[in-house]
């Protein structure tokens, strides 16, 4: 029994290594082609066009350098209109209109919660 729970662990555990060894460009090619999956799936010719044309450009041109260097280039972007959000709340916050307050507040909350969905993408 002790054996089996211990083979299992390492069998785990390798699977593990094996999906992180897998390159981002292959990610990418995956998530593209489960897209199309569904779109055939939902009869979308169009979606189905538009996504076959995405893989052939992500097989032709892809490097996982340069899917690193655009995620975090939208990441810093994020972080500047975060900034540019919380220089508006503290600029409305001295006015005071209430309405405009809520609205800067909301604004910055998309924006912090679109920062934590790109920062938990791995591309």
């Amino acid at each position: 029994m002790k054996h089996q729970l211990l083979l299992g662990a390492i069998l785990f555990s390798l699977s593990g290594s094996l999906l992180a060894a897998e390159s981002l460009c292959q990610q990418k090619e995956q998530d593209i082609q489960r897209e199309i999956d569904m779109a055939k799936q939902h009869d979308n010719q169009r979606r189905v066009t538009g996504l076959e044309r995405a893989l052939t450009e992500v097989r032709a041109g892809c490097t996982d350098e340069k899917l690193k260097s655009a995620h975090s280039e939208r990441i810093a972007e994020q972080k500047h209109k975060i900034a540019k959000r919380e220089r508006e709340l503290k600029e409305e916050r001295q006015d005071g209109d209430k309405d405009k307050i809520e609205k800067r507040e909301r604004k910055l909350l998309d924006a912090q919660h679109e920062l934590k969905k790109l920062e938990a993408e791995p591309y």
